[in-house]
């Protein structure tokens, strides 16, 4: 037995879930541009800053992070604010704060379910709708509470969010109030990951609330930088708490859970992240940028997809499409690939590049899905991708439409 059968075994023992060490997490889709020059002076010019910030944030961060979320329409304190070196560190902080066990969208993005396993948490996953992924069905979510109470479990927090990884969609507002009320209505705390809310592909077309907006004293915002603002190497992201007794209490147990982890942004990239979230126009002029660019290259692909029968809702925000291969089973188990992670491994050989399976989204093993980046479709040189962001037409460059045609050439051949 090969040890991608023995973890499929795993795997599938556990009911779609591993439960052993964290080993491997797909990366968030990147946006395979160069860093902006005027983001590297700030990093540059703050280099001799030696000590962290504080536990949190200083005072500076967080400022710009509350003028980051009053653009947004949730006007927030400094005081309500907590900021740590990448979501991973921050959501840890959160669950430990809260205590209990979570809910889960089926799927999700890949990096919260190993923070609930750390603290021997329970994760229940909970299906979404046919409109969107990242936001529960809000009828599942009530039988899911029952059934995991019934059982002897103490579920306490919903996870969601609005602009999602891994399906790239934008859940419609009346779905998110249903799954929101419906969540306050059992007595469950809202954690709102809003990482991908300044990728939306047309955001003057695109509805999109806060839970927030909807539940403000039950709902915390979380957002990874790296979503659109800094490189993913610079890593720092952001936490609004409620303004309530509560919300208080929950941010200082959150602090005290980054002290004893040591999680404290350096002062580079703390200087760095408060330049980006006051988003002066060279930062907000590359944010569009990207948006537009992967946004273009996500419906072409989408578009090519669906056309030879791979099933995918149509992207609205990110850097990814998520497709479904069922059509596709017959031809693929030809290949010796009956699920997702078999499927992750063929299409990571045949396109090159990193393609997470289903599986690793807390999605059903035995369903062919498979998380696609844009990324690689920008082009192989700094100069073909940044060509790309610039062109009134990108997909009509040579390099993208032979990267589109070679992409695509990878699942015609399963027709």
């Amino acid at each position: 037995m090969t040890g991608s059968q023995r973890a499929a075994t795993e795997v599938r023992r556990t009911g779609g879930q591993s439960h052993g060490p964290v080993r491997y997490g797909p990366l968030a889709p990147e946006h395979g541009l160069p860093v902006l020059p005027e983001l590297i002076a700030v990093l540059a010019g703050a280099a001799s800053r030696s000590a962290p910030e504080p536990a949190g944030g200083g005072a500076a961060l967080r400022d710009a992070a509350r003028r980051y979320w009053s653009r947004r329409g949730l006007p927030t304190d400094p005081g309500l604010i907590a900021c740590a070196p990448g979501a991973p560190a921050l959501l840890l902080g959160l669950l430990g704060a809260h205590g209990g066990d979570v809910l889960l969208p089926r799927p999700c993005p890949a990096w919260w379910a190993p923070q609930i396993r750390l603290l021997g948490r329970r994760a229940s996953h909970v299906p979404t709708p046919a409109e969107a992924g990242g936001v529960p069905d809000p009828y599942a979510l009530l039988e899911t509470v029952r059934r995991v109470r019934t059982e002897g479990g103490d579920p306490r927090v919903l996870m969601l969010s609005v602009v999602d990884d891994p399906t790239a969609t934008v859940a419609p507002p009346e779905v998110l109030r249903e799954a929101c009320e419906a969540a306050v209505s059992q007595g469950l705390a809202v954690i709102s990951d809003e990482t991908w809310r300044d990728t939306l592909h047309h955001p003057r077309q695109t509805v999109l609330f806060s839970p927030a907006e909807m539940c403000p004293e039950e709902v915390i915002v979380l957002a990874d930088l790296a979503g659109a603002l800094l490189p993913a190497g610079w890593p720092a992201a952001i936490a609004r708490f409620p303004a309530s007794p509560r919300g208080t209490w929950l941010r200082d147990r959150t602090l005290d859970v980054l002290t004893a982890t040591g999680a404290g942004l350096a002062g580079p990239v703390a200087g760095a992240a408060a330049y980006a979230l006051d988003e002066p126009e060279g930062v907000a002029s590359r944010v569009r940028a990207a948006a537009t660019v992967h946004g273009l290259l996500a419906a072409a692909a989408h578009e090519r997809l669906r056309a030879i029968g791979v099933l995918a809702r149509p992207p609205q925000a990110g850097r990814h499409l998520y497709a479904d291969l069922t059509r596709l089973r017959d031809k693929l188990a030809r290949r010796g690939v009956s699920d997702a992670m078999e499927l992750e491994e063929y299409l990571g050989r045949r396109l090159g590049t990193p393609s997470p399976g289903g599986h690793r989204f807390g999605d059903d093993l035995g369903a062919l899905r498979v998380r696609l980046a844009t990324g690689p479709l920008l082009g192989r040189s700094e100069e073909e991708r940044m060509t790309a962001l610039t062109a009134p037409d990108p997909l009509g460059l040579p390099h993208i439409t032979r990267a589109l045609d070679d992409f695509i050439s990878v699942f015609d051949e399963l027709r």
